[in-house]
């Protein structure tokens, strides 16, 4: 089973775009589904997950070793910054501030502010960073997406060694 992953860097790209579609998928399900408002640290999570996504994606199109490798640096790089915006959220939920210290409600966005400033600031999510609203197996969404992250970032950090070994 493990060679089926690794044996191939374009195949484990390709797994590894595909499984952040399908996570990608899964939040807008909770989001708009189940009605689970994200908060500003989700958003960037998103964005993470996006960016690794499509990095691995282009990585998995190319033949060359070089540009591969390149694609799936960027995505390494994605994966730790997603992975550190989830252990921090992750901070929080275990550790919560004495008031809410992410996001506003939507209704106090459009009433408080000129729609040149409320625009932008409605797309930055208004859920409380802090706040576990869901759980799978005890963890919440921030664990599970570090657990994610982590596993991109481990994978590809794999795929790099067996590489440098391979070429020496």
């Amino acid at each position: 089973m493990i060679d089926f992953f690794f044996a191939s860097s374009r195949r484990l790209l390709a797994i590894i775009a595909i499984t952040c579609a399908a996570l990608l998928a899964f939040a807008l399900y909770l989001q708009h589904s189940i009605g689970l408002e994200p908060c500003p640290m989700c958003i960037v999570q998103r964005y993470a997950l996006i960016g690794v996504g499509v990095f691995a994606a282009i990585g998995s199109l190319w033949q060359r070793r070089w540009w591969q490798g390149l694609w799936g640096a960027l995505a390494l790089l994605g994966s730790g910054f997603g992975a550190f915006v989830a252990a921090r959220q992750s901070w929080l939920q275990w550790n919560p501030p004495e008031i809410m210290s992410c996001g506003r409600d939507f209704y106090g966005i459009v009433e408080n502010y000129p729609i040149s400033r409320a625009i932008p600031m409605l797309f930055r999510g208004s859920g409380d960073c802090s706040a576990i609203d869901w759980t799978f197996l005890g963890l919440s969404i921030a664990n599970w997406s570090f657990m994610a992250f982590a596993g991109f970032a481990a994978a590809l950090l794999i795929v790099a060694v067996r590489r440098l070994r391979s070429a020496t």
